[in-house]
C-alpha cells in the first residue's frame, strides 16, 4: 500500500511538473504582439433599448463620435420572423444603410445561436415543431436572410453561429454536420462574402469550429462571475494559449479574429443598469479595459471587436465619462 501511494504521488508530481513546463513555455513564447490591430465593436439595438437609450443614437455615437468602422451586428431569428413565413428586415436595413453612409464594414451574425442572452433567439412559434421541421424552418430563415443581404454594400462577412457547441443559454445542441451544413448553405447562396464561425476562447476546444469557415472568431473574457466562486479572472492565461489552440486546430492566426473582447462588466444579476457603479467596477473599469486591450494585442489577431459599446453610451448618458473619453481616442490611435 505504501509503495502504491508513493507511486500515485510520483505520477501526480510529474503531471504538475508537465503543467508548469507548458505554462512556462506559453509565457516565454510571446512574440506575436500586433501593433496594427484593427478595432471593431459589437452593437445590439435591442440591448441599447433595454438600457433606456435610442439605438440609433448609440450607433451614431459608435460610428461618428468614436469613429468605429468595423461593426459586428446580429440578425436574431425571433426579430426577423416573429410570425412564421413573414420576414421583417426593417431595423437591420436601417443600420446597414447607416453603416454604408460612413464606409463602415459589417460582420452580420446569423444562425441558431447569435450573440447576447439567451444566446438562441427562437421565435415563439418554433416551440411546437418536431426537430426535422424546426431544422427546415431554421435553414429557411438563413436562406431568406442571406438572399436579402448578399448584395448589400455594407456587408463584409457572415458569422454563422456563435459558440455553437458551448452549453450556455436557452439552446438545443447543434451537431458538427448541422454547423457544416449551415456554412455550406450560406456559401452556396453567397459565394462572394467570407463566412466566419466563432467559438468560446476559454471554455472549448476548436477542433471543429476553427476549420468550419473561411475565418475563425474567438471570444475573450478576462473577468467573469460564477455563483460558486464569485468574481475571478483569466489573467493567469498567457496570450500564447490562444495561439497554441489555433495551431492545434490548424487555423492560422492571420485569419482569426477576436469577435468579443470583454469591454463591459459581467452582469451576473441581469442588466448592467441594475448594478451599482461600484459593482460594475469589480469586473470592468478603465484599468481593466486598458489591460484587456494590451492583452489582445499580445495575442496578435489582426482584428478585435470590443464587447460593450452600449454600456459605454450608458456611462456617458449617466455622467461617468472616464471610459467614454478613453474610447473616443482609441481609433485616432489605431
Amino acid at each position: 500500500m505504501i509503495f502504491q501511494s508513493h507511486g500515485k504521488i510520483k505520477i501526480f508530481g510529474i503531471f504538475l511538473l508537465i503543467l508548469f513546463i507548458v505554462w512556462f513555455m506559453l509565457n516565454f513564447f510571446e512574440s506575436a504582439r500586433n501593433p496594427d490591430m484593427k478595432l471593431g465593436v459589437s452593437f445590439d439595438p435591442e440591448y441599447a433599448g433595454s438600457l433606456s437609450m435610442d439605438p440609433a443614437e448609440v450607433f451614431r455615437l459608435l460610428a461618428d463620435d468614436w469613429q468605429f468602422r468595423y461593426f459586428r451586428l446580429s440578425l436574431p431569428w425571433d426579430k426577423v420572423e416573429s410570425v412564421r413565413g413573414t420576414f421583417d428586415f426593417t431595423e437591420m436595413d436601417y443600420f446597414l444603410s447607416e453603416a454604408q453612409k460612413r464606409g463602415a464594414r459589417v460582420m452580420l451574425a446569423i444562425g441558431n445561436k447569435t450573440p447576447r442572452w439567451p444566446e438562441c433567439h427562437h421565435p415563439g412559434w418554433v416551440a411546437s415543431l418536431p426537430p426535422a421541421e424546426f431544422r427546415a424552418a431554421l435553414l429557411n430563415y438563413l436562406s431568406v436572410a442571406v438572399e436579402h443581404y448578399k448584395d448589400n454594400p455594407a456587408i463584409e462577412m457572415w458569422q454563422v453561429e456563435n459558440e455553437p457547441f458551448l452549453a450556455f443559454g436557452n439552446c438545443t445542441r447543434l451537431t458538427n454536420d448541422e454547423l457544416r451544413g449551415e456554412v455550406a448553405l450560406v456559401k452556396k447562396i453567397d459565394p462572394v462574402h467570407p463566412v466566419l464561425v466563432a467559438d468560446s476562447g476559454e471554455l472549448t476546444l476548436w477542433n471543429v469550429t476553427a476549420r468550419a469557415g473561411d475565418l475563425f472568431g474567438m471570444t475573450m473574457y478576462r473577468v467573469v462571475w460564477s455563483k460558486y466562486f464569485g468574481y475571478w479572472s483569466y489573467d493567469w492565461l498567457p496570450p500564447s494559449f490562444y495561439r497554441l489552440k489555433l495551431w492545434l486546430a490548424g487555423r492560422p492566426l492571420q485569419s482569426s479574429y477576436v469577435v468579443e473582447l470583454q469591454a463591459e462588466p459581467w452582469a451576473q444579476n441581469g442588466s448592467l443598469d441594475k448594478m451599482s457603479i461600484e459593482e460594475q467596477n469589480k469586473s470592468m473599469d478603465l484599468v481593466r479595459l486598458r489591460k484587456n486591450l494590451d492583452y489582445a494585442k499580445r495575442v496578435g489577431a489582426p482584428r478585435v471587436y470590443l464587447w460593450g459599446g452600449e454600456w459605454w453610451a450608458w456611462l456617458l448618458k449617466n455622467g461617468h465619462n472616464e471610459i467614454p473619453d478613453f474610447v473616443a481616442g482609441l481609433n485616432s490611435q489605431n
